[in-house]
This record gives C-alpha cells, structure tokens and sequence, in this order.
C-alpha cells in the first residue's frame, strides 16, 4: 500500500561551463562523414529548437521582470532538458502539463524524437573542438531509501547523460552538505577558474574560427553606466578589426555577430535609455534579420571583461508557466519509483561566466590603424546590453542573458 508521505526531489539544472577541448577536428571533414544522417537530425530538432527559442524569450522575461538593476544569466536549451527528461517518468496529466507548458507540440514532432534530439545535441557537447569544449548537465537529488525504476534510470542515463543522487533529506543539513558536495565537484571538474578565450571574443562560447583576427589590441579600465546614477570601473578590451557589426534601427541597438566553431553569439547594445523598449520589442526573427543584414567592418570595439554568475529558482517561473502538478502532491512520478508517492520540491538553475585574459598588446599596422580609427565607428559596450548564444546547426539557444554589471559577482 503506497505511503501517505509525499517524497521530495530536488532537480539542479544547468552546470554549463567552458572546458579545454583536446581533439583538433576539421567541421566539413565531420560534417561530411555522416551527411545523410546529419541532414535527418537536423529535420527532427527544427520544430523542437524554434519551441524552445520562443521558450528562451518566455524564460528571459519572468526574472528580467524581477531583477531590472542585475545580471540574467541562464542556459535556455538546458532548463527545457531537464524538464523533459522530468516528463520522462510522469504520468497522465503531469506528464502533460509539462511538455504543454514547455510548448513541445507532440502533433508535431512524437514525444520519442524530442527525447532524440536533446540527445543529439548532448552528444555533440561531448565531442571536442579545436580548443575547447561546451558541457551542460542536469542532477537529479532523490532520498536515498527509495528504488528506483530500471527503465527511469537507464533513459536518464542514456538520453540524457544525467546524474541521480542519492540523498539523505531527513536530515536538512547533511542533505545539503552531499547536494553542495556533488556541485562542487562537478564544477571543479568541468569548470576551470579562468577561462581565457581569443581577443575580443564575447564570453560564453568556445574559442573557435575568427572571420578576422583584430589587428590592434589594449586592455584598459573605462567607465561602465549600470544605470543613470551609478557607474563603475571596469577592466575593458579595446580592440581595432573588422567585426561582423549591424545597426538595428527598429531596435536602436548595435548588433555584434560573432561565429565560432558552429555556435553564433549575439551581443545587442541598446542605445541608452532603449533596454525596456528592446526587451518587449525583440523576438526569434531580429536574429535571422541581423544575421542577413551583417557586414563585416572595421571597428574600434570596446568590450568589457566579466566574470558573473546568475542562479534562478525556476519554480515561481514554471508555475507561472502552468507547470503546476510536478510541484504538488497530485504530481504522478510513479515511473521514477513505486516505493511512494513523488513530487518535485525545488528546481534550481545556476549558470556561471568567466572571461579573464592577461593584458596583451598586439602589433600591426601603423598607418592602417592611423586611417582606421579616423573612418571606423567606435562601438563601446559600456552600458547594460544582451548576450544570446545559439548552436549554428540545430539553432538552439544555448545561453541567454543581460550584462548589467559586468563585475557583479
């Protein structure tokens, strides 16, 4: 006879970090391989990746509707995952509730091609680039004295190369001390204190193939406006060289384009006093439009240096979403184990950014630089702007995220 007491769990969503890679691989070799089944894949993620992109815009806005003076930052794709691998064990109403609310449309692509494609995706995290290597994963806390289901554990495992911890949480403390335990070593693992990506790369993605490399380059400390009555000084890289640059004039923004091996970073500098008016404005299509319309240009490009970290308690936001049944005792978990009855307690999102590089000055030409700074614009992300970061090939939105001060920590 099922027990009266309702088990908690704790769900930890989004270790994404930058790890050194080791394999230097050449993209069209890779691409070409396996051309046929790439193409497939590609088909199957399409209807997934364009839910979780307006996922991602849903997402942004309930915290950026709560923090308008500090840092965002949060892993769209790896919040979506987590709550579909949670979908994996529900039943009946719970199990519907959350793909509804994640808007993945089972008429449209079967809920077995979903699971696929996240899959996918991971195993493409795996595999590393020239230098470095993008990781995500997602823990699952569970009381220790329960058995789970064979098939729950072997589809966590397979699908989405997650972790189930066994946790103690009749004792408050111990079960934090073993859940602080497992983060920490996960991300001592994984995470490096320093990431230190090429000139000019805004933060967040590998280091991978320029368009151009910056021919001039200077570290100094320049105001920073976080809003109209507080500035700061921060570390910045000052850099002259042609960049993949759009003036967006619906969004009165500067648009820096930066690709890599096979991610594409968006950095959107709103004029001042415009960051309320692009938050509401901004939608999935600006992006292909600024993709279309980029040239590259020279520049003087200043962009600061950052280290900042942003941790979301999703469960407000999910409810609010209509993600309600996995949060209470009506939830139906049964396929995770049949010990007791099993409802999501807390759901926790923690993402964490560092771009450090020592002060280096590169040389080039003279006269070139001379002629340059006379005719180039002068585009200085000194002031709050927006970072997106999106896979090039199955187009999901991999971070998202506000810069308000970039030395919050």
């Amino acid at each position: 006879m099922p027990s009266s007491v309702s088990w908690g769990l704790l769900l930890l969503v989004g270790l994404c970090c930058l790890a050194p890679g080791s394999q230097v691989q050449d993209p069209q070799e890779a691409q070409s391989s396996d051309h046929g089944h790439e193409h497939e894949e590609h088909s199957t993620c399409h209807n997934v990746s364009s839910k979780v992109i307006d996922m991602a815009f849903t997402l942004y806005r309930e915290p950026a509707t709560w923090s308008r003076h500090s840092n965002i930052l949060f892993s769209p794709v790896s919040i979506v995952m987590a709550f579909a691998k949670t979908s994996l064990p529900s039943k009946t109403d719970t199990h519907n509730q959350i793909l509804e609310s994640l808007k993945l449309n089972l008429r449209e692509t079967p809920e077995a091609k979903i699971h696929e494609c996240f899959q996918h995706l991971l195993q493409n995290f795996q595999k590393p680039s020239q230098q470095c290597q993008l990781t995500t994963g997602s823990s699952l806390f569970i009381h220790s004295s329960l058995k789970l289901v064979d098939q729950f554990v072997q589809d966590t495992k397979n699908l989405y190369h997650s972790a189930i911890v066994p946790v103690d949480f009749r004792t408050n403390q111990e079960a934090k001390k073993q859940i602080n335990s497992h983060v920490q070593q996960k991300t001592r693992r994984t995470c490096p204190t320093y990431i230190s990506p090429p000139p000019s790369l805004p933060p967040s993605l590998p280091p991978g193939k320029w368009n151009e490399e910056p021919n001039a380059e200077r570290h100094i400390v320049e105001n920073f406006h976080v809003n109209r009555k507080m500035t700061i000084k921060v570390p910045m890289i000052h850099c002259l060289g042609n960049f993949f640059l759009h003036r967006d004039k619906e969004l009165s923004s500067w648009v820096l384009v930066q690709h890599y091996l096979g991610d594409t970073t968006f950095a959107i500098l709103p004029d001042p006093g415009r960051m309320l008016q692009v938050e509401k404005k901004l939608t999935p299509k600006h992006f292909e439009d600024i993709l279309r319309k980029s040239d590259l240009r020279p520049a003087n490009l200043h962009f600061p240096k950052l280290s900042i970290s942003g941790t979301i308690d999703l469960k407000p936001i999910l409810r609010s979403l209509g993600i309600t049944k996995v949060f209470s005792h009506e939830a139906d978990l049964s396929g995770i184990t049949e010990d007791a009855p099993l409802r999501l307690s807390q759901a926790l999102h923690k993402a964490e950014l560092t771009f450090d590089k020592e002060v280096t000055v590169a040389t080039g030409d003279a006269k070139w630089e001379e002629n340059t700074l006379f005719e180039a614009p002068t585009v200085q992300f000194n002031r709050p702007f927006l970072l997106i970061v999106r896979d090039e090939y199955t187009n999901f939105p991999l971070f998202g995220g506000k810069i308000v001060n970039p030395i919050e920590k």
